[in-house]
C-alpha cells in the first residue's frame, strides 16, 4: 500500500482512502429505481462504485478533487495530483503522452463540469473537503482562501421587463471561445472504411487550442481507428499539430477566413510506411 501522505490544500487523504473501500465488493451507494404498478422496472439501478472510473483519479485513486483535464488527450486528475506530477514529468501519467516540452502546466484546465459531476455523485464530498482545506490552512497559521465571489445580476427597474436579461444570461458565448472554425472533409484514402460522418462542421474554440485539439475532436466525433491519419490543411499548407490556431491566423492571415470563420480542410490517409 502506498505511503500516507500529508493532505493539501484541495486535496485530502481521506479522499484516497475512502475510494478504496468498494475494493470490498459492496457497493457505496445505489441510485433509486422507479417502479411501476406493475412492478417493472422504468430506470436499471446502478451501483455507485461501477462509475468509479470515471470519477477517480488515476494518481492518488481518490474522488476528484478540482478536476483538471490535459489538453493535449483529454486525461483528467485532481488539480493538486497533477501539478505535483508535472514537477518532474511533461508527460500524461495514463497515455505517457507529452504534454509540453517544457511548461505541461500550460497544457491543463479546470473541468467544471466533470467537478460538479462528482460533487452531486457524492453530496457530502465538497463539505468535507473545504473543512479539511480549512483545517490545512490554520494548522499553518495561514489565512484561509475565500471562496469566490457569486456575481448576482443587478436588480431591474419597475420600468424595464427582466425578460430583456433572459437572452444575454442564456446566450451569452465564453469570451475564450473567441475562434469560429469550418470543418471541410475532403474525403478518406482508398482502404479506410468503418468511420462515421462529421455532424457538425461549424466548431468555436479557443484561439489556444492546437491543431491536435482539433484533430482528436475529428477523431472522436468520426469514430476513427488508430490505422487512420487526419491531415489538417489550411489553404495550401499542410499544418502542424503543435500550431496554434491564433498562429495559423498570424501566419496565413485573412486567406484563411471565410465570412468570420476560420476554413480547415481535413483528410483521412493511412499512416506512411517505415
Amino acid at each position: 500500500m502506498e505511503e500516507m501522505r500529508e493532505p493539501e490544500a484541495g486535496h485530502t487523504v481521506e479522499n484516497g482512502i475512502e475510494a478504496d473501500q468498494p475494493s470490498s465488493g459492496k457497493p457505496h451507494e445505489k441510485h433509486s429505481a422507479v417502479e411501476d404498478s406493475d412492478g417493472t422496472d422504468d430506470e436499471r439501478s446502478l451501483s455507485l462504485n461501477q462509475f468509479y472510473p470515471y470519477i477517480r483519479c488515476a494518481l492518488c485513486n481518490g474522488f476528484y478533487i478540482d478536476a483538471t483535464t490535459i489538453t493535449e488527450c483529454l486525461h483528467t486528475f485532481c488539480k493538486s495530483c497533477i501539478v505535483k506530477h508535472f514537477f518532474y514529468s511533461n508527460r500524461c501519467p495514463n497515455c505517457n503522452i507529452v504534454v509540453h516540452q517544457t511548461q505541461p502546466l500550460y497544457n491543463i484546465r479546470p473541468d467544471r463540469q466533470l467537478q460538479d459531476i462528482v460533487y452531486k455523485m457524492l453530496p457530502d464530498l465538497e463539505e468535507r473537503e473545504r473543512v479539511r482545506m480549512c483545517a490545512f490552512y490554520k494548522q499553518r497559521g495561514l489565512e484561509v482562501p475565500k471562496p469566490v465571489a457569486v456575481t448576482h445580476i443587478a436588480s431591474v427597474k419597475p420600468g424595464k421587463q427582466k425578460k430583456d436579461l433572459l437572452p444575454q444570461s442564456v446566450f451569452t458565448i465564453p469570451s475564450e471561445l473567441d475562434v469560429s472554425l469550418v470543418l471541410e472533409f475532403v474525403g478518406a484514402e482508398e482502404g479506410i472504411e468503418n468511420y462515421k460522418p462529421l455532424e457538425r462542421k461549424y466548431v468555436r474554440v479557443s484561439g489556444e487550442a492546437t491543431v491536435r485539439h482539433v484533430e482528436l475532436f475529428i477523431r472522436r466525433k468520426m469514430e476513427l481507428n488508430s490505422g487512420c491519419q487526419v491531415d489538417v490543411v489550411c489553404g495550401e499548407q499542410l499544418l502542424d499539430g503543435y500550431q496554434s490556431l491564433k498562429e495559423v491566423l498570424n501566419s496565413i492571415g485573412a486567406s484563411a477566413l471565410q465570412d468570420g470563420l476560420l476554413v480547415l480542410h481535413f483528410g483521412l490517409v493511412l499512416p506512411a510506411q517505415a
